[in-house]
This record gives structure tokens, sequence and C-alpha cells, in this order.
């Protein structure tokens, strides 16, 4: 339901552009958030690799198709919860990584590293996962090679975006804020757009059992990525780092690829289920945010101080074992001083 409302010609080429820019704007700044060193040091030591191989491409499909099966979602609904799922992650956890003292290189990498393994394995996903509904006009019509198109179409501005970060780094600091900052706006005034489009009977058209999976989908990555970083046995910033990069997606890449690639006829108002995961998602984060400040910032200036005393400790015995060591050595002088001079005497 809520398809028609999209035949409005003007509103929904307005949208598209809108989807488009906000999408390319995204990649943009994730690219020029990558250093082409740390990229190498990881990739010497692919442990951000993996994870964003396991949290996005194996947990989050995963939990998106049982979560379909568990709600008894029809095939469009299903499309839009698995499309969700099998999404690379997106700039709101790099954003939400600096508000928990994370680990910024393993946010970022991870980011980077799962948006161009969704170049091949995101159409994968969606193959294997969309085969229970298979019968399906929508499943049958699932434009895999659009998606493939449109993930593509992302490598440009990530390319340029690195091309800048190796050139210009202050630029790419500057286009870093103002990619983030887009990604606040543009959801605003796709949920405006969206609702304009949609009409009074959005709500009608979207089942609760949608609503129940945008608020227990992101939880549940939140919860899959911090036991994947456990397993691990990454610290514990970097185990939040995992954790918020498993429950955040790509909603922007989501919304265009439902936008660009599907009949507004056939996908109808579960356009909005990215729109609903994002919000959520944000929402979400924002609790996580809010409980370590409350709770977990103290236990990490202690490690923090821990570290620091430490290591003073450590200097102060370096400092009287360099005293003592010294004393010793002007004893053994005056020994063999007083030694030499004793035949001198005899003798005299």
């Amino acid at each position: 339901g809520g398809g028609e409302a999209f035949g409005d010609r003007s509103l929904s080429q307005g949208l598209s552009v809108l989807v488009g820019l906000a999408l390319c704007v995204t990649m943009l700044g994730l690219g020029c958030a990558v250093e082409l060193g740390q990229l190498g040091q990881q990739l010497r030591r692919p442990v951000g690799l993996l994870l964003a191989l396991l949290g996005q491409f194996v947990a989050m499909p995963l939990l998106a198709f049982l979560l379909a099966l568990t709600f008894a979602l029809d095939e469009v609904a299903a499309v839009a919860v698995l499309l969700c799922g099998c999404c690379p992650g997106g700039n709101l956890s790099n954003l939400m990584s600096v508000l928990v003292d994370g680990d910024m290189n393993l946010s970022i990498i991870m980011t980077a590293s799962s948006t161009l393994l969704a170049l091949f394995l995101m159409p994968l996903c969606l193959w294997i996962y969309s085969r229970h509904w298979i019968n399906t006009a929508l499943v049958q019509l699932l434009p895999l090679g659009a998606v493939s198109l449109t993930l593509g179409s992302t490598l440009l501005p990530i390319g340029l975006g690195v091309l800048i970060r190796y050139r210009h780094p202050r630029a790419a600091d500057l286009l870093v804020k103002i990619s983030l900052w887009s990604l606040l706006v543009t959801l605003v005034i796709l949920f405006i757009l969206t609702g304009t489009m949609l009409g009074p009977d959005l709500m009608a058209h979207i089942p609760a059992s949608v609503y129940a999976i945008a608020v227990l989908m992101p939880l549940a990555g939140y919860a899959l990525g911090y036991g994947l970083a456990t397993v691990f046995k990454m610290p514990p910033h970097c185990r939040r780092t995992v954790s918020l990069e498993t429950g955040c997606q790509n909603v922007q890449l989501c919304t265009a690829i439902l936008k660009l690639t599907f009949p507004p006829e056939l996908i109808g108002s579960m356009y909005m289920f990215p729109l609903l995961y994002a919000l959520f998602q944000s929402a979400e984060a924002g609790l996580f945010v809010l409980v370590y400040k409350m709770c977990g910032r103290d236990s990490y200036k202690q490690d923090t101080l821990g570290e620091e005393e430490d290591t003073d400790i450590s200097y102060k015995k370096l400092k009287e074992e360099e005293v003592t060591d010294t004393s010793y050595g002007t004893v053994t002088t005056e020994e063999h001083s007083s030694i030499q001079m004793e035949p001198t005497q005899t003798a005299l």
C-alpha cells in the first residue's frame, strides 16, 4: 500500500535527486576519512576487514532474514528488511565511535572495507536470503544488476575522497564534517518529503511488525558486534567500536537502492523502512553513548590513569637503579684507588 503516492512525477524525481546527492556526499565523506597509511596497516593485519566481513555480511543479513521469518513479513516488507540488513556500515558509526572513546582507525577501516566488500557480497546475500520468497513477483524482479550498478557508482566519490585526503588533508577534514551533518539533514528532509508523498495513511500502510523490526534489528546488531569483538578478545574501546559498526547500517545506500531500482508501485510504503531504521539506530546509539558517559567514562579514565601511573612507577624504579649503579661505580673507583695507593706507601 501507498505506492500510488509515488505517482507524482515532480516529487518523485526530486526525491531521487536528493537521495542520489546524499549518497554521493556520504561516500565522499567516507573516502575523506580514509588514510592510505592506515589502510596499508590494516591490510597487513586485517582484523578490521575480517570483523567487517563477519558483522556486515554474515551476522546482519542472517539477523534480517530470521526477523523477517519470525514476524511473517510479506515479500515487499521482507525485501526492504533484507536490503537494509545486507547494507554495509554507515557514517553514523564513525561519529558515535568518537563519543564513546572508540578506536577511530578501526571504525573507519571497517566502514570503508564493508562498503568495498558490498560491491560483491551484498547482491550475493540478497540472492541467498530472498530464496524463501522466490515465488513472489517482487523477488523474481529483484534487480541485482541495478543493485550492483548503484554500489559501483559509490566507488567514484570514495576514490575522490581518498585523493583529497592524500593531497589536501584540511579540506578532507572539512568534508568529513559536512558529510556527517548532511546525514542528519538528509534524513529529516526525506522524512518530510516521504510523509508528504504518502499522505496521512502512512501509519496504516506500515505493519506494526515492521516497526518492531526497526527497533529490534539495530539493537541486536549492537549486541552481536560486541559479542563478536569479545570472541576476538579485543580491548573494551575496540569492542564498543565494533558494536557500533555492526548495528549502524548505511541507510542512504538502502534508500537509494529502494528508490532507484524498484518500481514505486511495488515497493510502496516499505520505502520508509530504512528511514525508520535510521531513526531507531540513531536513538539506540544515542542511549549507548549516554550510558557510557554516565557509567563507563570513569572506568575509562581510571584505566588511562592507571597506565600513566604504571609508567611513572617504572620510570622512578629505573631512575633509582641508575642512581644505585652510579653510587656503586663511585665506591668501586675509590676502592680501586685505595688499593693502588697502598703498595706505593709500602714502597716508601
